[in-house]
């Protein structure tokens, strides 16, 4: 009997020490100080085409600020739908609905171009003013197919990479979608870096001072950890994971920190005595860009977003562009008295939802990249 207790005993502590052994604490990740970009161009063959595919969209559209120009839909439509893979087949379906078909943007926009807008109630189909291509309710398409499409694409084919098995080659393919590079040169002027941020980098980097903490630096350590926890294997994914988060709700950041850079300069605008033409164009163009950025994250899972539906529908009401009306965009620039007051609640909402400080909210009024000349 002792002889058999003696045997458990020993089996027990055995045991013990194997499981305390498997158990230790590891090591902890070793998180480099700069992004390893040796793979970079070779991972991205996707990423590449659909970001060539978003600029060769935008340019033909922008081609329709021109007075007298007229842009094609089956021009419009085959820029974004065509391709294998195409720019369409990264977009949240509810997107691409609004995108395509008759008496949608990218039609709506198609009939505006080549045409004359003139501000205040809506008639016909829209035009150029002050410089951009309306349409009859003084929304600019150009900012709902860009900007919502920094959403409806480009984050929702980051967030779908996120949910596949994950290896180093995604933290490249991540950031490329980002619209960032390994070099992380915290801004979009070609003049200043070999490899400028695009797409929503390039907001990032207006976002932040350049002192090591906001929203572009954010961004950049997540990718760094990120990189590094992938290589390290399964051991790490927790740090994998934490990463993940951070990339997640910090690119949302920057969306809602540039709606309220905006927000702020439509108010500055409109608020003053007598703004020119010229001005309310602007100041138009700047609005849309607003709804675009808002809209393009419309239906993106909610398990991808800190924002609800409810959330966005209740913004694009005070935007005065409803996801499921008509809108009345001209209204901020005809009666800024009584409708600018919205942009202020957006700005309240936006502060609220994503917990940003009185002087965060200071600090997006301004463009830092232009700024600091960087």
């Amino acid at each position: 009997m002792l002889k058999f207790l003696h045997h458990s005993v020993s089996i027990l502590v055995i045991t013990l020490l194997l499981t305390a052994c498997g158990e230790k604490d590891k090591a902890p990740l070793t998180i480099p100080a700069a992004y390893d970009g040796t793979s970079f161009s070779a991972n991205n063959t996707t990423q590449d085409a659909v970001r060539s595919q978003l600029e060769a969209l935008v340019t033909e559209i922008k081609n329709g600020r021109n007075a007298g120009t007229i842009v094609e839909y089956a021009t419009l439509l085959a820029l974004y739908a065509s391709g294998d893979p195409s720019l369409k087949s990264i977009t949240t379906p509810y997107y691409a609905g609004r995108l395509e078909g008759t008496g949608n943007w990218l039609d709506e926009l198609a009939k505006a171009s080549g045409g004359a807008y003139t501000l205040g109630t809506p008639t016909g189909q829209g035009g150029t003013f002050g410089g951009y291509l309306f349409d009859e309710n003084g929304l600019e398409h150009e900012q709902l197919v860009e900007k919502g499409l920094f959403g409806a694409a480009l984050y929702n084919h980051a967030v779908s990479l996120m949910q596949g098995s994950m290896t180093p080659a995604t933290a490249d393919q991540l950031l490329r979608i980002f619209g960032a590079h390994p070099d992380f040169p915290n801004t979009p002027t070609a003049a200043n870096a070999a490899n400028p941020d695009k797409f929503m980098a390039n907001y990032a980097a207006r976002r932040d001072k350049n002192d090591g903490t906001g929203l572009y630096s954010q961004m950049k350590n997540a990718f760094i950890k990120l990189q590094a926890a992938l290589k390290a294997g399964d051991d790490y994914n927790q740090e994998r994971d934490e990463a993940l988060v951070a990339l997640r709700e910090n690119w949302e950041k920057v969306n809602a920190g540039t709606m309220i850079n905006y927000c702020h300069s439509v108010i500055s605008t409109l608020s003053a005595t007598n703004p020119t033409d010229a001005q309310k164009a602007s100041a138009l163009h700047a609005y849309s860009e607003c709804v675009g950025f808002i809209h393009g994250w419309r239906t993106i899972s909610p398990d991808n977003k800190l924002i609800t539906d409810a959330e966005i529908d209740e913004i694009l009401v005070l935007f005065n562009a409803p996801f499921n009306g008509t809108p009345a965009s001209f209204k901020f620039a005809t009666d800024p008295i009584n409708e600018l007051p919205k942009l202020t609640q957006v700005i309240t909402k936006l502060k609220t939802k994503y917990g940003f400080s009185d002087q965060e909210v200071e600090d997006f009024r301004h463009n830092w990249v232009a700024v600091q000349g960087r």
